[in-house]
């Protein structure tokens, strides 16, 4: 049975859209969101009858150009020139995902009655999204101020029949698409073609996209950095309640606690150990886990009001008569949220790669670079140079984005956010994080397995799950394809949603 997401006034959160996704539910519009749809739209096209004065995006042209007023016979062809002429994006094509998470956030902005769109608009790009047809978007363009200009605007050009589209893994023009699926192209009405274009959703999808992977990753650190923690013979004092009772963070605490949830009947953590303390790297992890968790949840409260608002431009309220023209498509709190992401998950790789290294160095009665025979093998050795590779990588990206200004629009637009900079850097950060990890787990599964005594059921279960895409190392192997494997397994492993949220 087909499974359906109604949009309506209730809030999206992460939860909820990882339902949506992972359910692959399909969209439908509640009666009360048509009826909003619906009343705001004849609401403009009365107004715009009695209208003498110019109203910004409306009837008059755009950005510097806002003091051109446009004859009523024109207002069609202005939302059609608006598209075309904005649809300037470069780089690399989005992902299919995060186009398909723009075409929610989208929908979900318009569904809220004070942007003045047809009905018709919205359910086409409802259309859009329910047969898995994604608007080719490109990842540069946007300044991250009138909203996302140049990716809106390659998102809402195959609703008049232009750009080109990916259906079932073809790329055909906008024009063949509505021939393929019989449908009439939209004829963009007053207002709508601004209403589509100013929006922060490209910020917002990529914001998105990258908060479910950093809540899964921050799962998983915490798990490979307990793996790491057994094979290197670590203590389990540093993960006492008490300690961190008194330094309350909410993340250190769910931190020492996952951790010991993680460690429940080890064998391993219970023997006498001979040092009397561990490295930073293992010791501190609540406290520097915690505090990306901590992060993650500042960044998630920014990005849940920012999906659950309306980012475009004017703005139509209907029981007051009114239609504000402000700056509600300013990127500003995605910027400096999507900077101090990309810096958070950066640090879960740093101290990944530092355990990582610790357990190639031969200590603690491990072997040189864990394998039985170094020197005929390297072994571990050029990973944990991968990881360091990578690490460094993401501390060039984590310069911030949101420090950065540009004038456009001929001083009009004299200050932007840069946030979808900042959300394209952001994305590359937690992939590079995901490939680090995905090194720690080799590193460390291969070094538990020189223990003498087991580790707790849960994570001894989690190796051998683990084992069955990346099996141990007795000799030299192409090791590239070992961690392509590793990365798969993270992508593959589902975690339920109470445990990362």
């Amino acid at each position: 049975m087909m499974e359906v997401h109604h949009i309506d006034s209730n809030i999206l959160d992460l939860e909820k859209i990882n339902e949506i996704l992972n359910n692959f539910k399909k969209l439908n519009l509640s009666n009360h969101s048509k009826e909003r749809i619906q009343k705001c739209r004849l609401y403009l096209d009365e107004r715009m009858k009695l209208e003498a004065n110019p109203i910004y995006g409306i009837n008059t042209g755009f950005g510097s150009l806002c003091d051109v007023e446009i004859k009523g016979e024109d207002l069609q062809q202005l939302q059609e020139n608006l598209v075309m002429s904005h649809a300037c994006g470069t780089g690399e094509a989005v992902s299919q995902e995060i186009v398909k998470l723009m075409l929610l956030l989208k929908i979900q902005s318009l569904s809220y009655g004070h942007s003045g769109v047809q009905l018709a608009t919205v359910e086409r790009l409802i259309d859009f999204y329910n047969n898995n047809v994604f608007p080719v978007v490109y990842t540069q363009g946007s300044l991250g101020a009138s909203g996302d200009l140049a990716p809106l605007a390659h998102l809402s050009l195959p609703l008049i029949g232009l750009g080109e589209v990916v259906v079932d893994g073809e790329r055909m023009s906008g024009e063949v698409m509505l021939q393929k699926f019989s449908w009439e192209k939209i004829n963009l009405q007053s207002k709508e073609g601004l209403a589509l274009l100013n929006g922060t959703q490209f910020m917002s999808a990529f914001g998105i996209h990258n908060l479910l992977k950093a809540y899964k990753l921050s799962y998983l650190a915490d798990l490979a950095g307990t793996l790491s923690l057994e094979a290197f013979d670590g203590r389990k004092e540093p993960f006492n309640q008490l300690i961190h009772l008194v330094r309350p963070h909410n993340g250190q605490l769910k931190t020492a606690e996952r951790i010991n949830d993680f460690l429940e009947d080890s064998e391993l953590i219970a023997q006498p150990k001979k040092h009397v303390q561990d490295p930073y790297s293992f010791r501190c992890m609540p406290q520097v886990h915690g505090a990306t968790k901590d992060t993650l949840a500042f960044v998630t409260k920014t990005f849940l009001t920012e999906i659950n608002s309306v980012t475009d431009n004017p703005n139509i309220f209907v029981a007051e008569n009114e239609i504000i023209s402000g700056g509600n498509f300013h990127g500003q709190p995605l910027a400096l949220a999507l900077d101090y992401l990309a810096i958070a998950m950066a640090e879960l790789g740093n101290i990944s790669e530092r355990r990582t290294y610790q357990l190639v160095s031969g200590l603690r009665g491990l072997p040189a670079f864990l394998v039985s025979n170094p020197g005929l093998n390297s072994g571990f050795m050029i990973p944990q140079y991968t990881a360091a590779s990578i690490v460094s990588a993401n501390k060039q990206l984590c310069t911030p984005s949101s420090v950065d200004s540009i004038v456009s629009s001929n001083g009009q637009e004299d200050h932007v956010s840069m946030g979808a900079n900042g959300a394209v850097k952001a994305k590359k950060v937690i992939d590079n994080v995901q490939s680090v990890l995905a090194i720690e787990l080799m590193n460390a599964s291969q070094a538990l397995s020189f223990r003498k005594y087991k580790s707790s059921p849960f994570i001894q279960s989690f190796v051998e799950m683990f084992r069955e895409d990346v099996p141990l190392v007795k000799n030299d192997r192409v090791l590239h394809d070992d961690i392509k494997s590793s990365e798969r397994f993270i992508d593959n492993l589902m975690i339920e949603a109470g445990e990362l949220f």
